[in-house]
This record gives C-alpha cells, sequence and structure tokens, in this order.
C-alpha cells in the first residue's frame, strides 16, 4: 500500500492508504477529522469542500495519493486557537446555517472565492457556491453570510497590513 505525506491544517501527516482510498475517506477516517462531510458520494453536494495548496476542492473526487506533498486545510483548521475565522463568524451572525450539515464546505468555498475575489456580488456568490448544496434553507442567509465574511477578510486583512 502507498504512504502518503502531505500537511494537513499546519501539521505533517502520513500515513498508508489504498491506492483507490478518496482524501475525504483519509481525513475522516485516518486523521478523524470529521468536519469535512460526505454527502451526496457523487461530488454533486459539495459538503466535502476542502482546501488543497490553497484553493478549493471537492474531497471526494481526489484520490488520497494525489494529496501526498500538498498542504490541505480543512474547516478544522480555520480558526486560530478559540478565535474562528471570520468567514465562520459570519456565518454564525447571518444565520448561514440550519443543520450545518452543508456548512464546512459552504465556509471552504466562501473563503477560497473572497481570497480570489474580495468583493464578490450576489451574483458572483450563488455562481460560486453551485456546486454547494444546502437542503434546509434558501440560500438568502449563506450569501448574506458570505458578503459579511468578505468584509470581515478584508477588514482583517486592512488591520493585519498596519
Amino acid at each position: 500500500m502507498p504512504t502518503v505525506s502531505m500537511t494537513v491544517n499546519g501539521k505533517q501527516v502520513s500515513g498508508e492508504v489504498d491506492a483507490r482510498m478518496l482524501l475525504v475517506e483519509f481525513l475522516r477516517e485516518n486523521l478523524l477529522l470529521t468536519g469535512t462531510h460526505v454527502g451526496c458520494d457523487t461530488s454533486q453536494c459539495g459538503a466535502c469542500v476542502v482546501h488543497v495548496d490553497g484553493r478549493s476542492v471537492k474531497s471526494c473526487t481526489m484520490l488520497a495519493v494525489m494529496a501526498d506533498g500538498a498542504s490541505v486545510t480543512t474547516i478544522e483548521g480555520m480558526a486560530s486557537g478559540e478565535t474562528m475565522h471570520p468567514m465562520q463568524e459570519a456565518f454564525r451572525e447571518q444565520h448561514g446555517l440550519q443543520c450545518g450539515f452543508c456548512t464546512p464546505g459552504m465556509v471552504m468555498s466562501a473563503v477560497d472565492l473572497v481570497s480570489t475575489n474580495p468583493d464578490p456580488s450576489e451574483a458572483e456568490i450563488r455562481q460560486w457556491l453551485g456546486g454547494n448544496i444546502c437542503r434546509c434553507t434558501g440560500y438568502h442567509n449563506i450569501v448574506e453570510a458570505v458578503k459579511d465574511g468578505a468584509a470581515r477578510m478584508r477588514a482583517a486583512g486592512k488591520a493585519a497590513a498596519e
């Protein structure tokens, strides 16, 4: 069995994997990082989104061996200690979740969007999140959360630059 090594949430990890093991399985089963969800098994729902080398990826579409040497961030790696990431705060404040099952994937996708488009329009947010399904909400609060999260991320970036 192949061995994979990668950085996950800032920590170097490695493990033996079946060559067919998906990245989501490696994260959940080998590393016990269960914030990354499996919702559909068909890459349609977006509940499994993580960042691989800074870009959002549906981890159910990527083999663990493909992430060998990569830097992976899961929802568990977004907070800084007890301080939530600005996008996580925005989802909480704007009630951008109900059952919460889709929330990790939504947050990870939204952070990637804002990293490339710091001030997205509502239409751009809706377009970007088209690959993330929420079965509980009408998406209004999710879109509001992403707008708020984008503003918070811009503010945090300005504060860090000063």
